[in-house]
This record gives structure tokens, sequence and C-alpha cells, in this order.
């Protein structure tokens, strides 16, 4: 698969028309940089349509399990997606060493950086609110929960209609472990949930809530909430539930805050009932908006990207956009499995000390594992890596000795010890990886 050529640099200088990426979109002005990934404005060559493409490098995000883990989520939740106030994906392409998503262009920028000049009045704070309700209402009954909301990841258009984006931390239905809770702690400081805090596991859609309640706070006030220079102060304002409104908050504005950000998520309103509140329905209308009915056809195979292949996929695999295809010996082998990080460190450490393998065992910090052979010819290092609540992926990487032992080991004897001894995943199987240090 071809790569873009000429990448625009931090000034924003764009590419020829005869670089366009993957034949695709012409691309153009830098619109935003992040630690692992840059935005760049584009046009479609064949339709003329300008979007926005988020250009995130394999080799950034291969040493870090759970930002793969994030974007492989962002994938498929934002796949599911159709509303008019949630940014939408066009598409998602892979080259060698690079994944592109291809998005909505919001020209508007972040709603942060208008709030930042100046506090908004109530009418339009409440309209921005409104539309955040209706994009997190409909996310929730798809069974997604954003759990990052906040100003920075809320967009606005060239007509100053409300998107949200960002759904790199977002969960599904299915992360709900048998408590009816999710667990991962994750979001923003100033915006979390007291719930989240106590780390005994929350329901997902009353997090959102209470980050919607934050927002609309720092909408009308122009400040946040629950905010304090040392960490854990501002931790135990969020607990207890004490902030103040300014003097020009309405009564009915005060008297709605008390219910979105009510310290007890059983006493939380819900969005059902925001949606019937005299504050909240002042103005108010219902968004519409129309689903794509995914024709009933045999798919065509011509012409598919990675986002086609994905849609097609029922198990959801998506390694082949995050390895590299050079299968080169510093490469590491990768197998998912159906089982706790804590069991799989356990079943390698009884599989090192079997007498027939004979290899030396040394624990390292998280769920590694370091063998090496009794005479020097083999080192192996074994990570464990919870991708969702129930999935672990296992990736083992040759850290010394000949590449035959190596393979050897984890084609023969430690691959078959872990898929026969615990729950492999079905469908999946060992793949190369890039071998990270």
């Amino acid at each position: 698969m071809p790569e873009i050529q000429n990448v625009p640099d931090q000034n924003g200088n764009g590419i020829g028309n005869n670089n366009a990426l993957l034949g695709k979109y012409e691309v153009g002005r830098l619109l935003g940089c992040g630690a692992f990934a840059k935005v760049y404005h584009a046009r479609n060559v064949s339709t003329g349509q300008s979007v926005a493409i988020k250009v995130i490098s394999k080799k950034k995000i291969s040493a870090t399990s759970s930002l793969m883990s994030n974007i492989k989520r962002e994938i498929s939740i934002m796949r599911r997606l159709n509303h008019p106030h949630i940014v939408k994906l066009h598409e998602v392409l892979a080259s060698k060493t690079k994944i592109y998503f291809v998005m909505e262009l919001v020209k508007g920028g972040e709603l942060f950086a208008k709030v930042a000049k100046a506090r908004f009045t109530e009418d339009l704070s409440r309209r921005y609110f409104q539309q955040l309700i209706s994009a997190v209402g409909y996310c929730h009954s798809r069974g997604v929960f954003h759990r990052d909301l906040k100003p920075e990841n809320l967009l606005v258009d060239e007509n100053g209609n409300l998107k949200v984006s960002d759904f790199g931390l977002s969960a599904v239905r299915g992360q709900v472990r048998h408590d009816g809770l999710l667990h991962t702690l994750c979001g923003t400081p100033a915006y979390v949930a007291p719930e989240i805090l106590t780390k005994k596991g929350y329901d997902g859609s009353k997090v959102d809530v209470w980050s919607c309640g934050v927002v609309l706070y720092v909408l009308n006030a122009g400040y946040l909430p629950f905010n304090d220079p040392n960490l854990m102060a501002m931790y135990k304002k969020i607990y207890k539930g004490e902030y103040r409104c300014p003097k020009w908050f309405s009564p009915d504005l005060k008297r709605f805050l008390s219910r979105v950000l009510a310290t007890d998520p059983e006493k939380r309103i819900t969005v059902n009932e925001i949606l019937s509140d005299p504050w909240f329905k002042k103005g108010y209308k219902e968004v519409t908006y129309y689903e794509e009915v995914e024709k009933e056809e045999e798919p065509k195979f011509k012409d598919l990207n990675a986002f086609d292949l994905i849609s097609f996929s029922s198990g959801l695999d998506l390694s082949g956009l995050f390895v590299d295809s050079d299968n080169s010996v510093t490469d590491g082998m990768r197998l998912v499995l159906a089982e706790s990080p804590e069991k799989v460190v356990e079943e390698v450490e009884e599989f090192a000390k079997a007498d027939e393998n004979n290899l030396r065992v040394r624990r390292k910090k998280e769920w590694g594992v370091e063998l090496e052979g009794q005479d020097g010819n083999l080192a192996i290092g074994v990570e464990v890596y919870r991708l969702t609540d129930d999935l672990v992926v296992v990736e083992a990487k040759k850290r010394g000795g000949d590449v035959g032992p190596y393979k050897d080991m984890w084609n023969n004897k430690l691959r078959p010890r872990l898929v026969g001894g615990l729950r492999a995943q079905p469908g999946t199987s060992s793949q190369q990886v890039p071998q990270t240090s």
C-alpha cells in the first residue's frame, strides 16, 4: 500500500496534487498535533469534499498496548454511530507505517477555545447542552459510554452546532462486568464522577451525565466547579460535591445542576429525566436523524479498504491495521486469550519450570516474565496486556539467542501450551508484531 509522500510539516505546508493519500485524498494544512497523532485538512479527489484526516504512527503506538486497544475500540465504536451532533468517521485507511482516520471536518474548532475567551449566556449554554445530551443519549441507547466528555472533546461546526469527538476512552456495554458496572479508571480529573474515585465500579451512563453537568457549569461560569492545584484536594471536593454557583446563575439552573451533579449516582438525574426537565426543555428542538440501514446483500470485495474489512469482520480482529508487514527476526508473536493476566503468567511460569524445558524464570513488573535457557542460547520476554475486561494479548519477543530455538519454543511448545491449557479466543491466531524496546 502506498505511503504519504511529502507529509505536511508543522508549519502546515501541504502536498501537491500528485501526492494524494492512497490515491483518494489531497492532504493540506496541519490542523492539530498531539503526542501520537496529527490531524490534517484534506480533500476527497473524486468528490471535492473537505475532510479531516487523523494520522497515527504505528511505531509510536506499538509500545503502548493500552493505546492500541483504545484506537481499536474507537474504530469499532465510531463505526456504529451516525448522529448530527457526533463527528462522523467516513473510513479508516492503513499503510505500512500509519493508520488514517478520515473524518468529518468540523471547521469551528473546540468549544473549549470559545468558552476560554468568555463565558456563555445561559441560553447559549442551554443550546449546546441540549445538543450534547442528544448525542450522549443516542450513544447510551446503542450501548456506548464516552467517559471523557469535556469542552476540549466538543467541536463546533460552521453553523454553530456542537459535535462530540474523541471516543478513544469510550466503553461499550460488552465491557460491563457481572456486577453490571464498569471498572476501568479513566477520564479527565476535573470531569470525573465521584463514584469513579471509589474504585468500586460505576454505571457508564451516570458518569457521562456527571461530566455533562461539569461541562454545563463551565459554559455558564467560565471556570470549573471543582478545581484545586492539589489533585487530591480537588478529588475530595468532587467526592463531597463541594461547588458554588456564581451569582449570575438563575435559580432554575442552580436547581438543575444540583440534580445533574448529585454525588449519589442513584439520585443523579438520568438522560430521560433531563429531557423532561423544565430548564432543559426551554427552546428545545428534538434532533431528527436517519439511521443507515445496512443492505442485506453480498458484500462486494472490489477496492476494499481497512474500514470495509472491519465492517465485514464478526470478530473485530484489527491486528492487520497495527502490525508491520516485515517478518524480521526481531519481530514478536502475539496471541489473544480469554483469560486473566494473572492466570496467563502463572501458566507461563509452570511451563518454564517443567523438566523438559529447563528454563530460568524472572518475573517483571505488571504481567511480564523473562525466560532464559540454561545454556544461554535462548532468551524470551513474555508480556501480557489486558485488551478488554475478558481478553488479554500475550506477546512473546526474542530477547537474545538464536532465531531457530526462539521460534521453535513459541510455535511448538509455549503457544500450544497456552492455547491448550487456557481459553484461546475463537478465530484468533498468533500475529507478527513490531519489536519494542
